[in-house]
Formats: structure tokens, C-alpha cells, sequence
């Protein structure tokens, strides 16, 4: 079967359920006007960031493919992110935070093919191109930020979700969605804010996933680097925010140590940080990431580490101290009365791996209405039966075709006919699998004989639980694509014959030959039919500083008159800075 996206080395590599979230970059949508904000915005940032950015960014635009002058394709910009062991692939907006952490994990930048309209030329809520293309992927030329991502991708897979963290996360990428389509209504804007500000005011303890998204968020998105004095950009929200790049130096944004207390720190997509967290170097974040993962299910394991799977409501994995893992839907935990695990259940599909690969007949398929399993050591036995021998099984009577009755710590009691036991590749028992089996626990009962063989896990404590499966073939829908898609923008006829001279004028730029003539028709159509663009009048007196035409000077006083409008004063201004400077310089 044909894939959807290019595959190389890296991308090669990429489990099939990531695949659904792979679209294909829409490049012929992108239209002129799209492509003059890419340049004007790139063209921003390199002046300025060159002076308050990381030195890793500018050398890294160079080796990772981004063009200032106009949109990279997809292509070209993996044909050089192989180089360096990365690849990129174009998605839908937003994505599922264990999803794109996931594609982290596997060297690959997931980046929004969207790109933001002229109206958020400075800051856009929703991820497009620029900040993706131009914010993540030239830090990741930097060897040692590079594997803070991808382990942090790894670890960050296998945080365990709340129920609500989804709720939240269908609701920013409704939120952003609207906002960048100049079509949305004021009342859709609102209402979609109200939802994301009513979810974050009543979002409870904070999930592991809600957690790890804070140190991605004041980090990858939002970090700084160096001293609390003197700190450099390398965040890529920052990285490709014209507005918050400035905005984030002044002495009004409090910087602040980063520490595993920024975990805890909430965000706002909606508005620029009021604080900043500062890392002394890239290598420190990688000391937070270890001293979070500590703290978390999939080495804490134990009862909270399975309450945190059955609060989520998500596909996830328990791991026994044999090493067997149980990946499902978990419903219950039962607890007896000294406070430690007694039987774990699961609902619907589950499949049982060891050292995550699925483990042969335990597909799915075999386990279509869930699994159950008593957790601790025998009654009056110091040896746990997954440290028994042969011999040692024999002589407390597990044996095949043997009638047994096994009684644990906890209260739960397993009577049946032992078929099997399947050992993993080191001797250690894994599974005991039994016929015309009854499994109580006190009055009640968690199996009957006629519902089968009793596949029975071993373990006497529960080591480690995490979101997702332990073998990511077992589950073919894991991670589902949200029904909300990114709004495809309509133009006008107007619009449309405004692009056209756009693209006129970039081919004037671009062949380096025009005459005045030309320009003054153009400038004349501008001021009659588009009162409104300022930022292709800019364009326009690039061209004629270039030619050195005297025109120049009428639309140097065309901008000048645009600049009167607030919302343009800034963006003009930038503008015709940096073409005065380029001016000097040549």
C-alpha cells in the first residue's frame, strides 16, 4: 500500500497509527500573500534574532533547509533533516499531545502546514508553518537540544492523560482554528474562549500529560537560555513571534530559574506570558526531564500509578515486576485491607506483551472482553511464583494437569486446572493459563468456567504504568483524529486580484528587471482598489530601492500615510527600518 506522506530513514520508522495524523502539505493553496508573510516575518526575525537569539538559530536555518525568501516545501527541507538524523511531516493544526509526542520520540517534527493570514502576522494562536518550520527546526541542529527533544518526546508519550486534558485539548484547537480564519464570527471566538477559560479554571490535580505540557510549554515553546540578565531566545514560540520575541526582553516579563516547579506552572495560548523560565544551558533541561520522569507512573508503578490509567479513561499499560504487560482500557483496582493491590481489570480489547512485543495467542483478538489478574505473592509462601523453578512449582502443585488452588496475601482465591505457563526467553515465568477456573475475591466473583481459559498474569507488584500500548501494533486506533478540522479559508474575487499582484511584484523582485512605469500602475491600483494592504506597498518599495527609482519617494509617502492606522504603525515601521538598513549596508 501506498503512503500518504514521503518515507525515508527516519520517517520509515514511524508506527502505522501515527500515520492518520500525516496530511499532505497543501503548498498550491498557499497564496502570494501567504508567501510575502512568510518573507516579511522570516526577514524580521533574522534581524532580530541574530542579536537575542541562541546561536544555534541562524546556523541552523542554514542547515535545515529554511528559506527566508518563501515557504519551504516539505521535501526539500527532509532531503536536509536526514543529515542530521530528523525529518519533518505536515499535519492537520494541532495533534493529540501523546501523539505529537510520540512523533518527537521518533526524530520527526510534526509542522502545521497552515499558514497564518496577514491579520496575525505578528502572533498567531494557532500553529502554522512559520512557527513549526521556523521555530522548532533550526534548534534541532544543535546535537545536544536535539536528544532533550526526542527523549523528551519518548517520555512524554508515556505520560498518563486526564479525561479533561482531551476535553482541553479539542477545545484550543477549536479556539485556534477560529481565530485564524478571518471568517469566524465574534460570538463563535467568544464562545470557544469561554469553554478553554472555563476548562482551565476547573481542570483539577493536574495529570501527568497536563504536567510534562507545562515543561514542554516553558521550554520547547517558551525557553530562554543563560542568565536571568542576559537570556537568549530559543523557544519556538518565541522564535517565530515578531511580537513576543520583542515582547519577551523587556524588563516587564519576570524571568524566572527553570526548575520541575515549572510543571506546575498553567499556561495561556491566548496571551503573551507574563514569565519566562531560564535555563542555564541545554543540557540542564535534561536533568529536569530525568528528575519529572521519576516522579512519574512508569517508574513509580504501585496502586496510584493504576489509578492514574483508570482515571484517564485511555488505552494504557501495567507492567508487572515479570515483565509481562497488560495494555487496555483499565476499569478497576481492587484493594485489600493492608492497602496494596489484590486484582487489576481491564475493559474490552487488551493485549498482553513482554519487553514490549506482543506476546504470541494474546493478541486483541483473545482478549476481546477484557483481562483480570491477581497482583502479590501466595498465602503462606515466601517464594512469589514467579521465582519458582520447575521443581519449585511442582512442589506447591501448580502443575499441568494438575487440579490446583492457589490462595493469595490479598483474599484472592484461584481455583482451576493448570493447561500451561509460558516463560519469557530468561526462565521467568510470565503467564499461568488455566481451564475450569473460579476466581474470587472475598464474596465476589472475578471469573467463571464458562467464560474459558483463564489467562492468568504473574507478578507480585505492580512496576510501571503508562499511557498507550506496550506494543504499538496491538492497538490499530489508538490516539484518534479530531473531527475538527482547520477551517479552509475562502477568498473573495477582491482578494483574489490582490494575490495577483502580489505574485507580479515577487516575480518583478525575483528577475531583478521592472520599470517605473509598471510600479506606479501598480501603486495607483493599490491605493483605489486596496486601501487597506499596507505590507505589499512594502514590497513595492523594496522594488524601487532596488532600481533606485525615483517613485520611491511617492510610496515612501503612500506608507507613511498607511502608518497613521494602529494597527499597521509597527509592522510599517519594522518594515521600512530594515529595508534602511539594508539600504546602509549595500
Amino acid at each position: 500500500m501506498k503512503n500518504h506522506f514521503p518515507i525515508n530513514s527516519v520517517t520509515k520508522k514511524l508506527p502505522k497509527h501515527l500515520h492518520k495524523f500525516v496530511v499532505q502539505q497543501p503548498y498550491e493553496e498557499y497564496t502570494a500573500q501567504n508567501q510575502a508573510v512568510w518573507r516579511y516575518v522570516m526577514r524580521m526575525n533574522v534581524d532580530y534574532l541574530s542579536k537575542v537569539a541562541h546561536k544555534s538559530y541562524v546556523e541552523g536555518l542554514k542547515k535545515t533547509g529554511i528559506s527566508i525568501d518563501k515557504i519551504p516545501y516539505m521535501d526539500g527541507m527532509n532531503r536536509i533533516l536526514k543529515e542530521i538524523g530528523w525529518a519533518a511531516v505536515s499535519v492537520d493544526g494541532f495533534i493529540p499531545p501523546n501523539a505529537f509526542m510520540e512523533f518527537q520520540a521518533y526524530n520527526v517534527l510534526v509542522i502545521a502546514s497552515d499558514m497564518r493570514t496577514i491579520n496575525h502576522i505578528a502572533y498567531t494562536p494557532a500553529p502554522d508553518i512559520i512557527h513549526e518550520a521556523a521555530g522548532h527546526a533550526p534548534i534541532i541542529a544543535n546535537p545536544e537540544y536535539a536528544e532533550y527533544l526526542r527523549r523528551f518526546g519518548e517520555i512524554g508519550s508515556k505520560a498518563i492523560s486526564s479525561a479533561k486534558d482531551y476535553e482541553m485539548y479539542e477545545a484550543i484547537r477549536l479556539l485556534s482554528i477560529l481565530k485564524e480564519d478571518p471568517n469566524s464570527s465574534e460570538s463563535e471566538i467568544s464562545e470557544a474562549q469561554n469553554k478553554v477559560a472555563f476548562l482551565q479554571e476547573n481542570m483539577g490535580e493536574l495529570s501527568e500529560m497536563a504536567q510534562i505540557r507545562n515543561l514542554h510549554w516553558w521550554t520547547v515553546e517558551y525557553g530562554l537560555i543563560d542568565t536571568l540578565t542576559k537570556p537568549k531566545i530559543f523557544g519556538a514560540g518565541l522564535l517565530s513571534s515578531i511580537g513576543e520575541s520583542k515582547w519577551c526582553m523587556q524588563k516587564e516579563v519576570k524571568k524566572l530559574p527553570y526548575s520541575i516547579e515549572a510543571a506546575n506552572v498553567n499556561f495561556d495560548i491566548t496571551k503573551p506570558q507574563p514569565q519566562l523560565f531560564v535555563t542555564p544551558d541545554f543540557a540542564y533541561l535534561s536533568l529536569v526531564l530525568e528528575e519529572f520522569a521519576e516522579t512519574m507512573a512508569i517508574r513509580t508503578g504501585g496502586l496510584k500509578s493504576v489509578e492514574k490509567l483508570i482515571t484517564s479513561n485511555n488505552l494504557g499499560t501495567v507492567e508487572l515486576s515479570t515483565g509481562i504487560q497488560i495494555s487496555g482500557l483499565f476499569k478497576e483496582v481492587i484493594v485489600c485491607k493492608k492497602g496494596k493491590i489484590a486484582y487489576i481489570q481491564t475493559q474490552g480489547k487488551t493485549a498482553l506483551s513482554s519487553r514490549d512485543k506482543e506476546l504470541i495467542g494474546h493478541e486483541t483478538a483473545a482478549h476481546k472482553d477484557g483481562f483480570g489478574c491477581p497482583i502479590g505473592k501466595l498465602k503462606g509462601i515466601n517464594l512469589p511464583i514467579e521465582n519458582m523453578s520447575p521443581r519449585d512449582l511442582k512442589a506447591y502443585g501448580i502443575y499441568e494437569g494438575e487440579r490446583l488452588t492457589l490462595e493469595f496475601e490479598s483474599g484472592v482465591k484461584v481455583v482451576g486446572k493448570a493447561i500451561t505457563g509460558t516463560r519469557d526467553l530468561r526462565g521467568k515465568i510470565l503467564l499461568i493459563s488455566l481451564t475450569e477456573c473460579t476466581v474470587t475475591f472475598e464474596d465476589r466473583v472475578l471469573f467463571k468456567p464458562t467464560w474459558g481459559i483463564y489467562d492468568m498474569a504473574i507478578g507480585k507488584e505492580v512496576v510501571s504504568a503508562y499511557s498507550g500500548a506496550a506494543d504499538a501494533n496491538s492497538f490499530k486506533n489508538t490516539n484518534k483524529v479530531s473531527e475538527t478540522k482547520t477551517h479552509k479559508i475562502h477568498y473573495t474575487e477582491t482578494e483574489k486580484k490582490l494575490y495577483v499582484l502580489y505574485n507580479v511584484v515577487r516575480e518583478m523582485r525575483e528577475a531583478e528587471q521592472t520599470t517605473e512605469k509598471k510600479i506606479t500602475e501598480i501603486l495607483n491600483q493599490l491605493k483605489i482598489k486596496f486601501p487597506l494592504d499596507w505590507l505589499l506597498p512594502l514590497e513595492l518599495y523594496e522594488v524601487a530601492l532596488q532600481h533606485q527609482f525615483p517613485i520611491q519617494n511617492k510610496i515612501l509617502s503612500y506608507l507613511l500615510k498607511l502608518k497613521k492606522h494602529d494597527g499597521y504603525k509597527k509592522l510599517i515601521a519594522n518594515g521600512l527600518d530594515l529595508l534602511q538598513t539594508n539600504k546602509l549596508q549595500s
